[in-house]
């Protein structure tokens, strides 16, 4: 069973301060029951080296606007030549990363295409609760990854996923094709570069010898992203 934090689906709900009344409360329960019953959680992770990295300006930011892709640092990893400033900055000090692909299979799709059907407003609520449910699974396949590296006396950054910051969607490709996303974990991808089953995460997770204050959750579920040392925005 996988643990989920209600206040999560809350969240993505669009409650803030104020909780759901008692008929949401119940549905929320129902729908994470049969979520549970529903998943099929797979995952998969392998450690790269960065095997390089060439930067133009230390700090990562362009003299002016013309110079601003030519200014973003370009990484190889497995393979992959990857130019992003926001993913340069959080592998800062880093020597090595693991790309990782999670999904909860296709049980969430189908309760969510059915429920559509007879029931929107409980299709809303599974959505909400299986976001916060694959959100969860890979903060628990996280830890795992956190306790491989600890064993290897490295620390890990938040996790990075494709699609945030100028790190481009694109990539998802190389993710499919390194990780045999399909193979291992059944995960494909539509001709517009999303995941099926839907509820699935790739991401890459740095690895360094210095020990950093970083969350958990991915950049993008930060709130001090914006401010972070090891993140940055496409415009920064």
């Amino acid at each position: 069973m996988i643990k989920v934090d209600k206040k999560e689906i809350f969240r993505y709900l669009g409650y803030r301060k104020n909780l759901p009344d008692e008929e949401v409360m119940g549905l929320v329960d129902r729908c994470l029951a049969d979520l549970q019953a529903a998943v099929t959680p797979r995952c998969i992770f392998r450690q790269y080296p960065i095997e390089s990295v060439y930067a133009i300006d230390p700090a990562g930011r362009p003299k002016d606007q013309g110079a601003k892709e030519a200014a973003r640092p370009l990484l190889r990893i497995a393979g992959m030549e990857i130019r992003s400033g926001s993913l340069s900055r959080n592998l800062r000090g880093c020597e090595s990363v693991y790309l990782l692909g999670t999904t909860l299979g296709l049980g969430p799709d189908r309760l969510v295409a059915r429920a559509s059907v007879t029931h929107m407003s409980r299709a809303v609520i599974l959505q909400a609760a299986a976001a916060a449910m694959i959100e969860a699974w890979t903060d628990s396949v996280n830890r795992q990854i956190m306790e491989q590296a600890a064993a290897q006396g490295l620390y890990c950054r938040p996790r990075f996923s494709p699609g945030y910051g100028d790190f481009p969607l694109e990539y998802q490709q190389d993710f499919a094709r390194i990780l045999q996303l399909q193979k291992e974990i059944g995960v494909t991808l539509t001709e517009s570069l999303l995941m099926m089953p839907s509820k699935s995460v790739t991401a890459v997770i740095g690895l360094s010898r210095e020990k950093e204050g970083c969350v958990l959750h991915g950049c993008e579920e930060c709130t001090k992203a914006e401010d972070c040392a090891f993140s940055v925005s496409e415009d920064a």
